[in-house]
């Protein structure tokens, strides 16, 4: 079992940044691909972006690239979301989720944490 809490989301002005941070406890942390995911309102939860194991390979979602950056402490069991240049329509609950590296599936979900940008 992993647990994952995420931390770091609130209010931002358009063109602002957050840096969402997500905790995990349980397992090795290091044995996990972790994933970001987003939903906001009245839309399906969408992938953001994900790293890998050894924090070495990164990949994002095309609406984010190039502004957000995934990576993680493998010491601090923690893995972190930094959003820059956010707009509006950046505006969801924000996830994280961890996968074994022999997975295709996420089986382990943080409960979310709200990201609001303004205009």
């Amino acid at each position: 079992q992993v647990l994952l809490v995420e931390s770091g989301g609130g209010l931002v002005q358009a063109g602002g940044s957050l840096r969402l941070s997500c905790a995990a406890s349980g397992r090795t942390f290091s044995n996990y691909v972790m994933g970001w995911f987003r939903q906001a309102p009245g839309k399906e939860r969408e992938f953001v972006g994900r790293i890998s194991w050894s924090g070495g390979i990164t990949y994002y979602a095309d609406p984010v690239k190039g502004r957000f950056t995934i990576s993680r402490d493998n010491a601090k069991n923690t893995v972190y979301l930094q959003m820059n240049s956010l707009k509006p329509e950046d505006t969801a609950v924000y996830y994280c989720a961890a996968r074994t590296t022999s997975s295709t599936s996420y089986n382990y979900w943080g409960q979310g944490t709200q990201v609001t940008v303004s205009s």
